[in-house]
């Protein structure tokens, strides 16, 4: 490992420890707002961090959190959309390349990103591409409700959403959607199991989203397919 992604990754692990400290704060709701606000168009640490821990500081309180947990990140999506359309050649592609840590390539004589391999793997010419825009062009909104399910970096969503320039109440609506169904089923499960579910949710949330998305896509193909 280089100097370089050691001190990257010294980073982020102080950034990850400085969001969890506002747990044990009064300021722990507050903290939650702003900082889902921050994740959804620029800051690294997605805020599933913070709201596990307030939910297992108060699991009564659990819909609460998750409630603003998901309001602040759709606000937050807003202000990403439109660095997407107003700021997509300096904000947007810096934001892109160094805290979501994707690649720009030309593909066509336009600025792309090369999807995950595993996400391409498994869901084939379902996708409609093998880069973002390209199937931005086959899914539109759908992309903004199905990518917010997914571990992918949220502002890298929001912000490329508003380079494709996808319908702002449809954004919105997909927004709140997707976030609401994260964010609720994480806070639901620590409140139902605790401990239990945060140890399942560390090992194994990344896939079960992946794991949903594929079978989502997969029902949209083959209504697609034969309607």
């Amino acid at each position: 490992m280089t100097e370089e992604k050691l001190k990257k990754n010294g980073i982020v692990r102080r950034l990850y420890d400085w969001m969890l400290h506002w747990a044990d704060s009064k300021y722990g709701l507050l903290a939650l707002v702003v900082l889902s606000f921050a994740e959804a168009s620029f800051f690294p640490i997605p805020p599933d961090v913070l709201l596990i821990a307030l939910v297992l500081g108060a699991t009564s309180r659990w819909y609460k959190y998750a409630f603003w947990c998901t309001l602040a990140s759709v606000a937050g999506g807003l202000a990403g959309y439109g660095i997407g359309v107003f700021a997509w050649d300096t904000m947007g592609r810096w934001v892109v390349e160094n805290v979501a840590h994707m690649t720009l390539v030309d593909v066509d004589g336009q600025l792309d990103i090369a999807l995950p391999p595993y996400l391409v793997s498994s869901m084939g010419s379902a996708l409609g591409g093998e880069y973002l825009f390209q199937v931005y062009d086959h899914w539109n909104a759908w992309i903004v409700f199905i990518f917010g399910l997914t571990p992918l970096p949220y502002k890298l969503t929001t912000i490329t959403a508003g380079v494709a320039h996808v319908n702002l109440p449809v954004f919105l609506i997909a927004s709140f959607f997707a976030r609401a169904c994260r964010f609720f089923l994480v806070a639901w499960l620590l409140y139902k199991w605790g401990e239990p579910a945060k140890r399942f949710i560390d090992r194994y949330f990344n896939l079960l989203c992946i794991a949903f998305v594929v079978l989502l896509i997969g029902g949209f193909a083959m209504l697609k397919l034969f309607f």
